[in-house]
């Protein structure tokens, strides 16, 4: 089938809208693959597998696998909605010191904390890049990361298990000289781990960072900061995780 993305319009997109409704979303049937029709299947996605038993990728457009899994629904992961704002369970492990920083993140959550007044800028920006050194008007998701791990330390930078940074690959490269980055291919990231991405290209040096949440059912859910305009929760399916680096815990 053709691929069925936001802007879509047509006699295909009502099907799809239809399938929706039986579904139990409230997705008006108008043809046109809008705003809340790209919700919707991005929920969807966020919780089932597709024919071969792997999660969807969540990207809010209809191809081969999603359809199937819309035509199929069984197929449900357990995972579902996910609270952001809640700790996971013990049972998902993480370190001492990597939990407390997961709890530093959701605390930002339920504060609100993000951009205000324009890109890069405000005083929740202000206050992760001020131990770096800087101001707000720079990106902050290193920042962030580096300022939950000072929480989770008691304000004692001396007691971080890193150096605070304001790069992501920075902090990426300090876990990776201390041997503290996992096997993605054989361990499952856990609450209060780092995952750690590129941009512009892998040798720019340039990158993003988040702390994981928990990981589940072939997906891994992180809380990020400057991804959105807000620190937010996210999504990715673990066998594509675009421009991905690599996930690291702290050991010892």
């Amino acid at each position: 089938m053709a691929l069925l993305k936001k802007g879509d319009k047509g006699p295909a997109v009502k099907e799809l809208q239809k399938m929706l409704q039986e579904l139990d979303y409230n997705v008006p049937i108008s043809g046109v693959f809008d705003t809340v029709t790209f919700n919707a299947i991005q929920n969807y996605q966020s919780s089932h597998l597709d024919k071969f038993g792997r999660p969807l990728e969540i990207d809010g457009s209809v191809g081969d696998l999603t359809m199937w899994a819309l035509q199929n629904p069984r197929t449900k992961a357990v995972t579902g909605v996910i609270d952001f704002t809640k700790m996971p369970a013990a049972s998902l492990g993480g370190t001492a010191i990597g939990r407390a920083a997961l709890k530093a993140a959701i605390d930002e959550i339920l504060n609100g904390a993000g951009e205000i007044g324009g890109n890069n800028r405000g005083k929740f920006v202000k206050k992760y890049m001020q131990p770096a050194g800087l101001s707000d008007g720079h990106s902050w998701c290193a920042g962030f990361v580096s300022w939950c791990f000072l929480q989770a330390a008691g304000g004692d930078r001396s007691k971080m298990p890193f150096k605070y940074n304001a790069g992501a690959r920075n902090i990426f490269n300090q876990y990776k000289a201390k041997g503290w980055i996992i096997d993605n291919a054989t361990q499952i990231p856990e609450p209060g781990d780092i995952a750690a991405f590129w941009r512009v290209s892998l040798p720019s040096g340039f990158g993003h960072i988040g702390i994981v949440h928990h990981c589940a059912d072939g997906f891994v859910h992180t809380i990020e900061g400057n991804k959105a305009s807000k620190v937010a929760g996210f999504t990715y399916t673990k066998t594509r995780m675009d421009k991905f680096l690599g996930f690291g815990r702290v050991m010892g």
